[in-house]
């Protein structure tokens, strides 16, 4: 008698494989079913080397695939409208493509080089200006209600004993080394930026079919849940792009607007800090653009545009108040806190385009979760009907009209 896992048994067993095998040579099938495992392990491991090598050929230009999805993504309703108007879908793709270059890519172009002197230089000229003592400008003393605290921070700002300057000598290395990261990280994203563009392109002219395929492999990974986790981010893609990227450009293409209007030298470094501040959801910081603007002019003597600068500050600063609910209203709806970690962290992984990618990825991975736990949850059964209640009325016309029916008399 044999007890189980004795090797008497796997011998059976092969002797009984190799029978109904018809080669009656338990070694032939020993001998296959190695050969079998082997061809599998050597698919497996061409299949991953294949991977890998496929990672390593992508890696330079993770950043700007993702970037040119991004943008594909939140431009294809614009997409849809042309073609749906009779447009080609070449003819849509060079539009939108012109588009994009005159609105990202030439003023990235242009603002890139010497972007980060000349942020050094004007907080140099800054730390110059105060350091020197200067007495508080006429101006000061003819503003009504804050006129003394505004003469004490002057004072504070020139005094280099005064608590405003410590801690600015303490951090001022810090924060012109992070202004400089910035502008570097701006200027090797202009390599990024071309590679996105040329996606965005290829998505523009073969988005249907991109789509089309992505959406088939989603369901054959996953199913109908997939499928609709990848609807679910493009929405996220929208959401981010509508409501934080359309926000922040809204914002700096408006204060650039107004410094131009009012004669402020370097309007477009500024309005490129203003577009920084609006991502990163710290909007109470725009006071230092349009606070240090209206600063200058009163300096020279142009009270009326320092005043209009105020004005077009504080309306630049709260316009997010109206603009953001009416844009994420197209995507979906995101968290501000997911919003800022996205933001940074998208900056340290991605450099300067990771200020758009990082935001739009955790949007993604948050909304996609969410549709996954609510695609888990089960619906809610349908509710029985008391005993007491009363059976459901008739559908004949007799019962609906609330008329008898009468028995018809017999025939003669």
């Amino acid at each position: 008698m044999t007890t189980p896992g004795d090797p008497s048994d796997a011998s059976g067993a092969l002797t009984d494989a190799a029978r109904r095998d018809g080669t009656g040579d338990p070694l032939a099938v020993r001998l296959a079913s190695t050969t079998s495992l082997i061809e599998r392990m050597t698919a497996i491991a061409a299949f991953v080397g294949l991977l890998v090598g496929t990672a390593m050929v992508v890696r330079p230009f993770v950043t700007g695939i993702l970037f040119g999805g991004i943008l594909a993504i939140a431009t294809w309703p614009l997409r849809e409208a042309l073609v749906r108007h009779g447009r080609s879908t070449a003819l849509a793709a060079t539009l939108l493509l012109l588009a994009a270059i005159a609105t990202i890519g030439m003023p990235a172009v242009f603002l890139a080089p010497g972007l980060a002197e000349r942020l050094v230089r004007g907080l140099q000229q800054a730390q110059t200006y105060f350091a020197g003592m200067p007495e508080p400008p006429a101006w000061l003393a003819k503003i009504p209600f804050i006129e003394q605290p505004l003469r004490q921070l002057w004072v504070d700002l020139a005094d280099p004993t005064s608590v405003v300057q410590e801690v600015w000598k303490t951090y001022s290395g810090e924060v012109q080394r992070a202004l400089v990261e910035i502008a570097r990280a701006f200027a090797e994203g202009i390599f990024q930026l071309l590679v996105s563009l040329a996606v965005a392109t290829l998505f523009w002219l073969r988005g249907d079919v991109l789509a089309r395929m992505m959406q088939e492999i989603a369901v054959r990974l996953g199913g109908a849940t997939a499928g609709a986790a990848l609807d679910s981010a493009a929405d996220s893609v929208r959401g981010v792009a509508y409501g934080i990227v359309g926000t922040a450009a809204v914002q700096a293409g408006v204060m650039t607007f107004g410094l131009l209007l009012a004669g402020v030298p370097a309007a477009g470094v500024l309005g490129f800090v203003t577009m920084l501040i609006a991502l990163s959801q710290f909007g109470i910081l725009l006071v230092i653009i349009w606070g240090g603007a209206a600063w200058w002019l009163f300096g020279l003597g142009q009270t009326g545009w320092a005043i209009f600068i105020v004005v077009w500050g504080v309306m630049v600063s709260t316009v997010d108040n109206v603009i953001r609910p009416w844009l994420v209203s197209f995507g979906a709806a995101l968290p501000l806190t997911l919003i800022f970690f996205g933001v940074l962290g998208g900056f340290l992984a991605f450099g300067f385009l990771g200020l758009f990618i990082g935001p739009t990825l955790l949007g993604v991975f948050f909304n996609m979760l969410d549709a996954w736990r609510r695609a888990a949850v089960p619906a809610p059964a349908a509710t029985a009907l008391p005993p007491s209640a009363p059976p459901p009325a008739a559908s004949s016309p007799e019962r609906a009209s609330g008329s008898r029916t009468r028995p018809t008399p017999p025939v003669e």
